[in-house]
C-alpha cells in the first residue's frame, strides 16, 4: 500500500455516523494494480507475449470470456506495465553473443467502445506511440493513417496493441479490426471480446485465452479486498460479501456494482457500516441481465446526463417515453430540448441501455404506452457520476 493510500485510510476514520467511501476502490469500471484470482491467466498471457522480450512481435491473439470475468482488468493492467517497461532504458536488451542491441516492442491498449471508427482507431493508436498531441478533429482518416505509418516505421521492434470490448453493440468486431489493421506493418494485436474467434480469424488455438466466470470463493476474496481498501474498518463482513458473490454468479462487474450500491444505500441512511438491508438494496439496483457501466461511461456526456436524470424520476414520470423526455428536459443541468431527449431515449433503448416495457392498451393503431426502465446498475452509476 502506498503512502497516499495510507493517508486516505486515515482520512476515513469514523468521526461521525456516516460511512466514508473511496469510490475508485469499489468501482466496477476501475481496475486495480493486482487483479485478484487471475494469476494463472497473467502467466499464460506473458508466455504468449514472451517474444517481445527478445525484441520480436508475438503472434496475434484473443482473450475471451463472459462479462465480468476480468478480461479488461487483466489486459489493461498488464499492457500498462509492459508499456512502462518499453519506455524504460532497461528495455534495451544487450545480448551476450553480439554487440547488437534488442529493443522491446511498444505496447498500446485501446478501448473499442471509444475507437469504433477507423479514424478513432488510428488516432488512439498514434496517440499511444507519440508524445505529441494528436488531433481528434479537423483532419481526415487518410491524414491520420499516414502519420500512423510514419510512427510505426520508427518502431524498430514494432507495436503490440490490445483492442478491448470488440463485438459489443456500439463497437466493431474482429473482421473490422482485421480490415483496418491489415495495411499496417510491424504490428500484432490482442483482441478482447466475449466469444471465441471464428475459424476465419487468423488466431491459432494456443493464442486463444478463455477467462471463465469467477468461482464464489475467489469473488468473495475480490469483494473483501476491494472493501478493505474502500471502506473504513470492518464496514463489510464476510457474510455480506458471500451474499453478493453467490447472487452475482461469477460476474465481478455486477458484484462490485451491488457492493457500491450497498454503500450508497448505507450512506443515504447515515450509517457507518453496510447492513444486510443495504446489501439487498445494492443487489436490487443491478438488473440482470444488464449493461456494463463501462458502456455507460463511454457514451457522450449529454447522453450520460439524460441517464443521470432518468434514474431520479419516479415511476409515474417514466410511464412513457414522452413523459420521461419532457420531465428530463425540464432539469436545469440537462440543457436539451424534449425532442432531443426523446430521440436519445429511443437510441438508448435500441442499444439495450434502457428498456421500453409495454403497458396498458391503446384504442388506435399505434403501439401501447411504454414504461422506461434502466438496464444498468443505477445506484452505482449515480455515485460514480456524481463523484466526478
Amino acid at each position: 500500500m502506498d503512502i497516499d493510500a495510507r493517508i486516505r485510510r486515515r482520512q476515513r476514520v469514523q468521526t461521525d455516523r456516516r460511512l466514508i467511501v473511496d469510490y475508485d476502490r469499489l468501482s466496477p469500471v476501475a481496475h486495480v494494480d493486482d487483479p485478484v484470482g487471475r494469476g494463472p491467466v497473467v502467466e499464460r498471457l506473458l508466455d504468449h507475449l514472451d517474444p517481445a522480450f527478445r525484441g520480436e512481435l508475438p503472434p496475434n491473439g484473443c482473450v475471451y470470456g463472459p462479462k465480468g470475468s476480468g478480461k479488461s482488468a487483466v489486459v489493461s493492467v498488464l499492457f500498462d506495465r509492459l508499456a512502462s517497461l518499453s519506455l524504460q532504458p532497461g528495455a534495451v536488451i544487450h545480448t551476450a553473443t553480439r554487440v547488437q542491441m534488442t529493443e522491446v516492442p511498444s505496447f498500446v491498449y485501446i478501448d473499442a467502445r471509444k475507437s469504433s471508427t477507423r479514424f478513432a482507431l488510428y488516432r488512439d493508436l498514434l496517440s499511444g506511440l507519440s508524445d505529441d498531441s494528436v488531433p481528434d478533429q479537423g483532419v481526415g482518416t487518410d491524414w491520420m493513417f499516414e502519420r500512423l505509418e510514419r510512427a510505426l516505421a520508427r518502431q524498430s521492434s514494432g507495436v503490440v496493441v490490445a483492442i478491448d470490448h470488440l463485438g459489443e453493440v456500439e463497437s466493431e468486431d474482429l473482421e473490422w479490426l482485421l480490415d483496418a489493421l491489415s495495411p499496417l506493418d510491424k504490428l500484432s494485436w490482442l483482441a478482447i471480446r466475449r466469444t471465441p474467434p471464428g475459424p476465419s480469424v487468423p488466431v491459432e488455438a494456443d493464442a486463444q485465452f478463455e477467462m471463465k466466470r469467477y468461482q464464489d470463493q475467489v469473488l468473495i476474496d475480490l469483494l473483501m479486498t476491494r472493501a478493505n481498501e474502500g471502506f473504513p474498518g470492518e464496514s463489510l463482513n464476510h457474510a455480506g460479501a458471500r451474499r453478493i458473490a453467490e447472487w452475482a454468479d461469477g460476474d465481478a462487474h455486477d458484484a462490485l456494482s451491488a457492493l457500491l450500491g450497498a454503500a450508497e444505500a448505507a450512506i443515504s441512511d447515515g450509517n457507518n457500516h453496510v447492513r444486510e438491508t443495504d446489501i439487498e438494496a445494492g443487489i436490487d439496483s443491478v438488473p440482470r441481465p444488464g449493461v456494463s457501466l463501462g458502456r455507460i461511461f463511454a457514451l457522450p456526456e449529454n447522453k450520460q446526463s439524460v441517464l443521470r436524470s432518468l434514474i431520479d424520476l419516479d415511476e409515474s414520470a417514466r410511464d412513457s417515453v414522452t413523459t420521461a423526455a419532457s420531465t428530463i428536459a425540464a432539469v436545469e443541468s440537462v440543457s436539451l430540448s424534449p425532442s432531443t431527449v426523446k430521440r436519445f431515449l429511443y437510441q438508448l433503448a435500441e442499444t439495450g441501455i434502457i428498456e421500453r416495457v409495454p403497458h396498458g392498451t391503446t384504442s388506435g393503431k399505434g403501439r401501447p404506452p411504454s414504461r422506461v426502465e434502466p438496464r444498468f446498475a443505477t445506484r452505482a452509476f449515480r455515485k460514480l457520476y456524481d463523484a466526478r
